[in-house]
């Protein structure tokens, strides 16, 4: 901790550099250097120095990662949606507690995480996104850490995230939807067998999935106070197979909170739905939910049927968010504006939008190319 002369003068006082080197708490060595006028002077600063940086150092906690766990469990669960809350403790608990659980937090150094961290990538049973999903549990706890003063910094942040693979893939192949022919061969199944108030619920299920790109949490949610003349108001989504039952949460985010204008075709079918529901039910409600009134449809039924009306109309099977897909794809290939698509869907960003639909719209570049071709050089 070395005090010198640098030779510099001012007032007839002689400068002095002033040297301090000190380890932080996460091993990292460090060196501050300042300057002063006169002996005390300098010698005041260094013992300053030297307190501020050497004796008062930051410490990290002691405790475990799977202290940390329950901690970050309960602060988690207050900050995020049930379903968000349980898929980062899932990840948590299956791909990081096994072998991370007793270490102490201030034995987590990078090369420990990058040993987890390699022993996660060469599971060939796990996707890239499973991976990916770890990772991202993994860092927020850490985040945490930090946050509550635990760790000076997160060591896991500068590994980064797995990464996939330099493979090339169509953005085509991503998709599955059926064409606005595919989805009428589809419908027309799901009516035929709709026999009763609860088969015509499916029925309507589907239709307002195609004409509205709603998630299924959100569909299923849907009352009919949320219907106002020819405005859909998408304020809720429920999630089903979670302990303790049914969850009803707001939206997946901000931006999920949307006003849709039904299409005349979907009003039509409300209306008769509606009015078959008010039939069947002496405790009709405006609370009744409009997909199976006092309580929604389960997922696995819906699935079941989703199934039995593919194979009637004799189209391939597509999953139910698949018909975000429909929806959109429709949008896109009659150049509706990418935001206004973005909207309906209630994405948080259009880049997401873009980065999925962008590929399906064949007829702007067909527009484009035929501008281009119209400019002779001669």
């Amino acid at each position: 901790m070395p005090v010198n002369k640098t030779g510099v003068k001012k007032n007839g006082l002689q400068q002095y550099r002033v040297r301090v080197n000190y380890t932080d708490a996460a091993g990292k060595a460090h060196q501050i250097e300042r300057t002063a006028y006169g002996l005390a002077e300098a010698n005041a600063l260094e013992q300053s120095l030297i307190s501020e940086y050497k004796d008062k150092k930051q410490t990290v906690s002691r405790m475990t990662v799977q202290q940390l766990y329950d901690e970050y469990e309960v602060y988690h669960s207050h900050e995020t949606r049930k379903t968000s809350h349980d898929s980062a403790m899932k990840n948590l608990r299956l791909r990081v507690m096994p072998t991370m659980a007793g270490y102490r937090l201030d034995r987590l150094s990078q090369p420990v995480l990058a040993k987890w961290k390699n022993d996660i990538a060469a599971d060939e049973k796990l996707s890239i996104t499973t991976k990916q999903n770890a990772y991202a549990a993994f860092v927020a706890m850490l985040n945490y850490a930090v946050k509550m003063e635990y760790l000076v910094r997160n060591p896991l942040s500068a590994l980064g995230n797995f990464k996939a693979p330099d493979t090339i893939e169509k953005p085509a192949d991503k998709l599955h939807y059926y064409t606005s022919e595919q989805f009428r061969a589809y419908i027309a199944e799901a009516k035929k067998n709709a026999r009763t108030v609860t088969d015509w619920a499916y029925y309507v299920f589907f239709c307002i999935a195609f004409y509205t790109g709603a998630r299924k949490g959100e569909i299923n949610a849907l009352k009919w106070s949320d219907i106002d003349g020819n405005i859909l108001h998408i304020r809720r989504s429920i999630s089903q197979k979670l302990k303790g039952g049914d969850v009803e949460s707001p939206p997946k985010n901000k931006s999920s909170y949307r006003d849709l204008q039904i299409p005349a075709p979907l009003m039509k079918i409300l209306a008769e739905h509606k009015r078959r529901q008010q039939e069947s039910s002496r405790l009709f409600s405006e609370d009744y939910r409009v997909c199976g009134g006092e309580a929604p449809l389960r997922d696995t039924s819906i699935e079941n049927h989703n199934k039995e009306f593919a194979k009637a109309a004799g189209l391939p099977h597509i999953r139910i968010h698949d018909f975000r897909h429909t929806h959109a794809s429709l949008l896109v290939n009659e150049g509706i504006n990418i935001q206004e698509i973005a909207r309906r869907l209630g994405h948080s960003d259009v880049q997401m939008t873009w980065n999925t639909y962008s590929h399906l719209y064949p007829r702007e570049e067909e527009r484009a190319v035929a501008i281009l071709d119209k400019i002779s050089p001669d």
